[in-house]
């Protein structure tokens, strides 16, 4: 013999008390900056459109699990939704947002968003063509891009040598052997036919860049 527990018990809705949390979304972006992690924008709702929050920032705090949404104390200045961008930070107080995709087209605009303050701030774009899914990492007090897809060919790291061009892939800074070096992984080639709704081919490839010397080589694994 056994007995129910209330009907209450039961319920998925959420708790009045809940704390909020982003909406469901793909194609976004995310930075972390003093043990927090900052994510922005992106694609989802029914329509699978760019997330328009007014330029607000989602800040997640692992040390109480939650989530809390950054709102610029300028409405009228701030990036567009999109998706597809990239999103990194200096690890002092600001994040980036670069390129992506608004609703239609692509973009090259570059932003910058200071935490401490909540404002964003404009800076002088990247050079073209705009794209979405290009890599960006922060090193030694620079940024530094590569790749992307501009709605037509995946864009060349450098013009003249190194590896296949990509987008999507992931770019990271790291020192070796006192050295500065940009290493980048995986991506794809070849979009599909289909645009965002398909998948391209898929590279594993993984290739280091000196910055000093400017130079590209594979890495064996």
């Amino acid at each position: 013999m056994f007995s129910l527990l209330p009907e209450a018990t039961f319920s998925s809705k959420p708790s009045s008390t809940q704390s909020p949390s982003p909406s469901p979304r793909v194609e976004t972006a995310a930075a972390t900056l003093n043990g927090k992690f900052y994510l922005f924008s992106g694609q989802g709702g029914v329509a699978m459109t760019p997330i328009d929050e007014q330029g607000s920032i989602w800040e997640y705090d692992p040390s109480s699990a939650s989530w809390q949404l950054l709102s610029p104390r300028s409405r009228e200045i701030h990036p567009a939704a999109r998706s597809y961008h990239c999103t990194p930070s200096d690890g002092h107080d600001t994040t980036y947002v670069h390129s992506g995709c608004p609703e239609k087209g692509r973009l090259s605009d570059l932003w910058a968003f200071s935490v401490a303050h909540k404002e964003w701030t404009e800076l002088a774009p990247a050079p073209g063509p705009p794209r979405g899914g290009t890599s960006i990492a922060f090193a030694d007090g620079k940024l530094h891009r590569m790749n992307g897809f501009d709605g037509k060919t995946d864009c060349v790291p450098d013009g003249k040598e190194g590896l296949i061009p990509r987008s999507v892939s992931a770019l990271l800074p790291m020192y070796v052997a006192d050295r500065r070096w940009l290493v980048t992984l995986f991506g794809e080639r070849d979009p599909s036919a289909l645009g965002h709704q398909g998948a391209g081919k898929m590279l594993s490839d993984v290739w280091a860049f000196d910055v000093e010397k400017t130079t590209w080589t594979e890495v064996d694994t």
